[in-house]
């Protein structure tokens, strides 16, 4: 090779060489992660030729300006006034801006289904355990893993492939009325299907995930056939055709429509700590008891989240998934909404600490997901309408 030919060769590998370090800088997740300590590292070796520290140079500052206008998109089930108050608390913090779409749980599954890999969303967020898995078997969302979110959320509360994280967690409890049913007289899930309590329990529809994750813990705790039973039992027992929502529960309870609802615990918290001064006086009526403590423990759901798989700002999804497990907000779940920390050592409200201390099935949540068909078909054949 001569002189001139070598001279080209140089002069291309100079090209190429600050061409792939703007091609790396354009690569916000892979900046994100990795290359600004590498840059900064490399641009501290005096050995290095004027030309490659140019490219890294030009790297860094692209880094620095796509940080600063990074943002990220979020798709959330849960009401504007249960989320948004972190989200502006997160872009406070960062500098990340964060772009808010809220709807129904079903709806923006669909939404996410449609749009494919041309959705803007970087960020699913819903409530229960048997939705994420639906969002995970619709191909909508990415494993993730990162420190942060192993260390923090415990096994059970998160996807065993890393697609989903529980972010809060609420327990579905027996509550009663005071004057009309002692709390000895209560123990399981599984005895409410007793003849003792024919029509005298009111609960949401067969249609309510809530239910539908419900009969999943008790498909996976005791198999089909003895769920079977037990619904076919418990439907039996129904006050009246279940109609309405956790609240409306309470309610019919309240003025002797029944005397078990069966709830979440968040939404009796948002009764008795409420502005409507007739949903508390209700509330009142009303005591809370934790089934299954002898044995496997309270049922327990999450509200929880997802990478999208068509996440365009991956790192900032990240960064937003462990903000929202960090301490403090952690705290906010449980002082606001009435929600149980997934963090463990974090202080609960007064209104949770009111309510004692309990024991909850350790059942991976993961389950729920994949029993929710059987667990619909049983309901189904229960006549649990």
């Amino acid at each position: 090779m001569n002189s001139k030919e070598s001279g080209a060769w140089i002069k291309y590998f100079k090209l190429k060489s600050v061409s792939f370090f703007l091609d790396i800088a354009r690569s916000q997740d892979y900046i994100a992660d990795r290359a600004f300590n590498f840059i900064v590292f490399m641009l501290e070796k005096t050995m290095m030729k004027s030309y490659l520290k140019a490219g890294l140079f030009v790297a860094l500052l692209l880094l620095m300006t796509n940080a600063m206008a990074a943002s990220v998109n979020v798709y959330s089930a849960r009401k504007e006034a249960l989320i948004k108050p972190l989200l502006d608390q997160f872009t406070e913090q960062t500098g990340i801006d964060v772009k808010l779409v809220t709807g129904k749980a079903d709806a923006l599954l669909q939404r996410l289904k449609s749009e494919g890999m041309n959705s803007p969303a970087d960020l699913f967020i819903t409530t229960d355990a048997g939705r994420l898995h639906r969002a995970k078997a619709a191909d909508v969302l990415q494993p993730v893993s990162t420190d942060v979110l192993t260390a923090v959320i415990p096994e059970n509360y998160r996807d065993p492939e890393n697609y989903w994280f529980g972010l809060s967690i609420r327990a579905r409890v027996i509550t009663y009325i005071k004057d009309k049913v002692e709390p000895k007289q209560l123990s399981s899930y599984e005895a409410l299907a007793d003849p003792r309590w024919k029509g005298r329990i009111c609960i949401r529809s067969s249609e309510n995930i809530y239910n539908q994750s419900l009969v999943a813990a008790m498909i996976a705790a005791q198999g089909e056939d003895k769920t079977q039973a037990w619904a076919n039992n418990f439907v039996s027992n129904f006050a009246r055709p279940p109609k309405g929502g956790d609240r409306d529960q309470v309610k019919a309870a309240a003025v002797g429509v029944c005397d078990i609802a069966v709830v979440n615990t968040y939404y009796l918290g948002k009764m008795i700590n409420g502005k409507d001064a007739v949903q508390r006086d209700m509330a009142g009526k009303v005591g809370l008891f934790w089934p299954n403590q002898g044995d496997r423990g309270v049922h327990v759901n999450i509200s929880g989240a997802g990478i999208t798989k068509s996440a365009q700002n991956r790192t900032a999804a990240i960064l937003l998934l462990e903000f929202l497990v960090n301490a403090r907000s952690q705290h906010w779940y449980a002082s606001v909404n009435y929600e149980y920390p997934v963090r463990e050592g974090v202080d609960w409200s007064d209104t949770l600490n009111g309510w004692g201390k309990f024991k909850a099935d350790a059942l991976n949540l993961s389950l729920l997901g994949q029993n929710n068909a059987t667990a619909v078909r049983i309901m189904d054949k229960a006549g649990w309408k």
